[in-house]
This record gives structure tokens, C-alpha cells and sequence, in this order.
């Protein structure tokens, strides 16, 4: 049983707390690593910080911060400087050829997220790589067949809301059988990043550049929540929405490519069935990463935008038990010993961090790396595809 916090619904205090227990150790790698980072983005910032801190979360070697790379070479330098990288450039070529780096980085424009994975393991580089994988289904094959072939070269993607502490604990116990079979998912991903017409066109809205919309950005997220609770996706029916046709630019309106929003039903390989909803223009919602797991003994709900709490419900019981995050749950001990004081988002991507080198180190790979991202890219792909009739996941797209 995994046993958790918790407070009954309405209270804001728990009502039963956690002893810290010792962290379970973790292999990691006895000497530092080099490390290359490409790009200084919103992500960028955060795998930097991620870096910084993960030998120190975790213990290991503190990896060498070796290389940081982007575009105009004066920004390299300046982040570099800042995030304390020891050389900056605006080479992306010979950073993931450099000697002194042993793993990349890769946080930058979707469009170049395959030549920039694919030269890496190319040079004998690990990668880590953020999500979406590739532009394509194509693309993303062909870097999950490419990785295949270099087994020692470990990959891994940027999907970091599955080191939630709740989320895992959430997995684990429906793994352990807390809420019975699961018959039904029900999840949704809306922010509202692109609600406003006004809003400029960019790169992020063209199929060449951007790859998909909704799907790309924010929906292969809640897949990768649903795959790991409920496993492989069957079937699926879905539909796309692009909301705002058009966006303002320099050289007058452009058409928007991609799409705003979708939806769709689900069958899983297990027999459960799902309901799937994703936007980038929902007025209002800011990262509504939200999701429910209906099971024959009980039923558990979580949302990222208060990714402190877990809502359990077990069968005969009068309503819901809110579970605050704490030690008993999995990697939150390490940066806190006491229940309740609220896990972040950049402390997910540290756990990233942690299990790229755990892996590297000989460890399991928690992935999901480039093998079980394809089959991520497998179904928002599909979702895309879909049109309002039905796609089986065995069918080639």
C-alpha cells in the first residue's frame, strides 16, 4: 500500500504526516560528465538549472558544464555566462561533436529536434531531448530506429511531468492494485498561451517548422500520463480544430497551419476506454494538465496546476481523501523531509536529469527515451490523422 499525507476534502492542514524517510539510493555515474546545451529558452533555463543541482540533490559526480550553445553567438555567450557553462558558441555542429561532452542537451525550435538528436548519438553522444520528438511520425521513427542501433547511447525525453511525486505515486498504486481495475481515463490538457487573435504568428503555428499544434505542445503530455496509467492505446476516433485561421504578422495576416485544439475517444489495448481533450486557446486555463482514473475499486483525480495534491477515492467510502505530496512519495525526500511544503516544476526536471544519469550509469532507463517516445508520437499522431473516423494503433499512418 502506498501510504500518503492527507487531509480530508475541505481542510487545508493534513491530518497525518510522514517520518522522512532515507532516500533509496540511486546509481549514478562515479565520474562527471561533460555536458552541451542547445538553447536558452524556457526550457533551456531549465535543464541548466536542472544540471546545476542534480549531484546535489542526489549525490554522484557534478557533471562539467562544458558547452552552451544558440543563436546569435553575443546570447551564447551571455547565457553561457550566467548558467556557468564554461565555453559558449553558436556551432550546434561542433558542440555535439565536441570531445569534452559526453551528453546534449536539446531544447531547441521543434524542426530541428531530429538533425540535432540524430549528429548527437551520430558522435556517440547520450541525449536528452524535449518533447514534441519530431515533426513528423517519419522523423521520429527514424530516431527511435537510429537509437535502436546504438544501445550504449542513452536517450531520454523531456516529458517531466511524470516525475511529479504525486504522478508516480498515483502510478504506483494503481500498479498495486489500489483502485481496482481500471475501467475509464479521463484527461484533458488546456492553457490558454495562444486564446488571445491577437496574438503574432510564429514558427510554432506552420507544419514545416512547428510540426503539430495542440498535440505537439501540450497533448503528447497527457498521452504520456495516460500511457504510463493505463497502457498501449487500441483505438482511437478524434478531431482537430484550428480556431483562429489567422494571425497577425509584419507582412499582414498568415494562416495558422496547425491545430488550436482536439478531442478524442479511446480504446485501450487493455479493454479500459478514455476521453482526451487538449487547447492552446482556453481562456482562462494556464496549465490544466488534468486527469481522472476511474477504477471497479475506487477512483484517483490529480491536476498540475495543484500538483501538491492527489484525490483518492475508495470503494465504500463517502467522498474523496486529499493526499498532500510528501517523503512516502516517490523522489520528493531527497529535496525535502516534510510532508506538505510543495514540490515545483524545475524539481521535476532535476528527477529528468537523475534518471538520464542513472541510466548512463547502468541503471534502468525510466524513459521514456527514444523507443517509447515513438509511441507517443504514434498517437498524437493518429489524433491528427483522424478526422472523425476511427484509427487502429497497429495500422502504419
Amino acid at each position: 500500500m502506498i501510504h500518503l499525507p492527507k487531509s480530508h476534502e475541505g481542510c487545508t492542514k493534513p491530518t497525518a504526516h510522514d517520518s522522512a524517510s532515507a532516500p533509496i539510493p540511486v546509481l549514478m555515474p562515479e565520474a562527471p560528465l561533460g555536458v552541451a546545451l542547445i538553447g536558452t529558452g524556457f526550457m533551456g533555463k531549465c535543464h541548466a538549472m536542472a544540471w546545476r543541482n542534480v549531484a546535489t540533490v542526489f549525490g554522484g559526480a557534478h557533471p562539467r558544464l562544458e558547452i552552451l550553445c544558440d543563436t546569435p553567438i553575443d546570447k551564447a555567450e551571455a547565457f553561457g555566462a550566467q548558467f556557468g557553462f564554461a565555453r559558449a558558441t553558436s556551432d550546434w555542429q561542433a558542440t555535439v561533436r565536441d570531445a569534452r561532452v559526453d551528453v546534449v542537451s536539446i531544447t531547441a525550435p521543434n524542426g530541428l529536434h531530429r538533425p540535432m538528436a540524430e549528429a548527437a548519438i551520430a558522435a556517440g553522444k547520450h541525449v536528452w531531448l524535449e518533447k514534441p520528438m519530431a515533426l513528423t511520425l517519419a522523423d521520429a521513427r527514424a530516431m527511435a530506429d537510429l537509437a535502436a542501433q546504438h544501445p550504449g547511447q542513452m536517450t531520454i525525453l523531456g516529458y517531466n511531468y511524470l516525475r511529479s511525486p504525486a504522478f508516480q505515486a498515483a502510478r504506483a498504486m494503481i500498479g498495486a492494485g489500489a483502485i481496482g481495475t481500471p475501467r475509464a481515463f479521463r484527461g484533458v490538457y488546456d492553457e490558454d498561451y495562444s486564446a488571445d487573435p491577437d496574438l503574432p504568428w510564429s514558427w510554432r503555428m506552420t507544419h514545416e517548422a512547428g510540426g503539430l499544434g495542440a498535440l505537439g505542445d501540450l497533448g503528447c503530455h497527457l498521452v504520456s500520463h495516460m500511457i504510463a496509467l493505463m497502457g498501449p492505446v487500441a483505438e482511437l476516433t478524434a478531431m482537430t480544430q484550428i480556431a483562429i485561421p489567422e494571425r497577425p504578422s509584419p507582412d499582414g495576416p498568415r494562416p495558422v497551419e496547425n491545430e488550436d485544439s482536439a478531442i478524442a475517444l479511446l480504446r485501450f489495448a487493455s479493454g479500459a476506454h478514455g476521453t482526451f481533450a487538449t487547447s492552446r486557446v482556453a481562456h482562462g486555463r494556464k496549465c490544466r494538465l488534468q486527469w481522472e482514473v476511474q477504477g471497479s475499486e475506487g477512483t484517483l483525480v490529480f491536476d498540475q496546476e495543484n500538483m501538491n495534491e492527489l484525490w483518492v477515492h475508495r470503494m465504500g467510502e463517502a467522498g474523496f481523501t486529499r493526499h498532500l505530496t510528501g517523503p512516502s512519495q516517490p523522489d520528493f525526500a531527497p529535496f525535502c523531509p516534510a510532508p506538505g511544503h510543495n514540490f515545483g516544476f524545475n524539481e521535476q526536471k532535476v528527477i529528468e536529469a537523475r534518471d538520464l544519469l542513472a541510466a548512463i550509469a547502468g541503471g534502468a532507463n525510466a524513459g521514456p527515451d527514444f523507443a517509447s517516445g515513438l509511441e507517443i508520437e504514434r498517437v498524437i499522431h493518429a489524433m491528427a490523422a483522424s478526422g472523425g473516423t476511427r484509427v487502429k494503433l497497429g495500422a502504419e499512418l
